[in-house]
């Protein structure tokens, strides 16, 4: 139980339309909250998808979570190749703006990816999670720490829009076609260091050899060959690339594979780096960070291939580590 400023944080996805009986939105979650507080005190902090200029007039609000902050949302196939590149995420400053003061909670995801056809939940879209979403998004909330209270992982275990950061167990809303066999713990792992940088506000220092890699399994204009849902809406916006995190405890070369003898080559400084290179069609892929003649780190997960001709449509990604 997450407590925080004297009372059990309690936060929302929505619930702006729900009244309890009441006339108000203030009305109908001070009930709540009235409620929950005859039991133990609470810190109400909800995702409510409303604009932040009203703040000032919901007394219930200890403070506000703007779950979309962790995505380019406003990017489209229309959207200018500078925009769609490195995009700003900036919609926390709107918050901020109305909350005088009261707790801010930010969100940080890695990726979003659903495919649910108009027979079951009718949800088909992406949002670009290229250029190393994930770490950017975290590098920039450690940044303006001063001004945020909490952050939230988006998410833990939501299979069905493809950002889960946890294993791959347990029960799945229909979602293993796009998920069984895409395992996002390297995330994990490093949301672990981010996370900390963000608690202490410095960052930790880079202790063990360590490559990071993502990519989508097919590339973003193929053809599904046996899939009754459509291409998601706003392929457009991705791109067919491998997406790599280097962290390198003092100089060295680092080579990003697509296949075994297309190599890209990189000299890195210690601490933090982020590369990328084009995939290739039919290849897996492999990274190696080498010092002084030595292999220190390396990742080829056999069980990833960027296949030209899918049978599904499948825009999650595959993430891998070194050991």
């Amino acid at each position: 139980m997450f407590r925080y400023q004297g009372g059990v944080a309690v936060s929302t996805f929505m619930g702006e339309h729900l009244r309890f009986g009441q006339q108000t939105l203030d009305n109908a979650w001070g009930y709540v909250k009235r409620t929950l507080e005859e039991i133990v005190p609470i810190h109400f902090i909800p995702s409510f998808f409303i604009d932040p200029v009203t703040y000032p007039t919901i007394t219930c609000l200890d403070g506000a979570f703007n779950w979309n902050g962790g995505w380019p949302l406003h990017l489209t196939s229309e959207s200018p190749r500078r925009e769609i590149e490195c995009p700003e995420l900036k919609s926390d400053r709107h918050h901020l703006c109305h909350l005088a003061g009261r707790t801010f909670m930010a969100a940080v995801s890695p990726w979003f990816f659903t495919h649910y056809g108009p027979d079951t939940w009718n949800k088909n879209w992406i949002y670009r999670g290229d250029d190393w979403l994930f770490v950017r998004r975290w590098e920039q909330l450690i940044s303006t720490r001063e001004q945020i209270d909490i952050v939230q992982v988006i998410s833990w275990n939501d299979y069905g829009e493809s950002h889960y950061i946890g294993p791959i167990k347990g029960a799945q809303p229909n979602s293993q076609a796009w998920v069984d066999g895409f395992p996002h713990t390297a995330w994990l792992t490093l949301n672990a260091y981010y996370s900390l940088a963000f608690k202490k506000g410095r960052y930790p220092p880079i202790e063990c050899d360590q490559v990071f890699l993502w990519a989508r399994p097919h590339p973003k204009d193929a053809t599904a060959s046996n899939d009754n849902v459509d291409r998601p809406t706003h392929w457009q916006v991705t791109d067919d690339t491998l997406w790599v995190v280097v962290f390198a405890t003092a100089p060295a070369k680092v080579k990003l594979y697509t296949g075994d003898d297309h190599k890209k080559s990189f000299h890195v400084e210690a601490g933090v780096t982020k590369l990328c290179r084009s995939l290739k069609g039919d290849r897996g892929v492999k990274v190696t960070m080498e010092r002084k003649g030595a292999v220190v780190a390396h990742c080829a997960p056999q069980k990833f291939r960027f296949q030209i001709k899918p049978e599904v449509y499948n825009f999650n990604a595959f993430t891998a580590a070194s050991c």
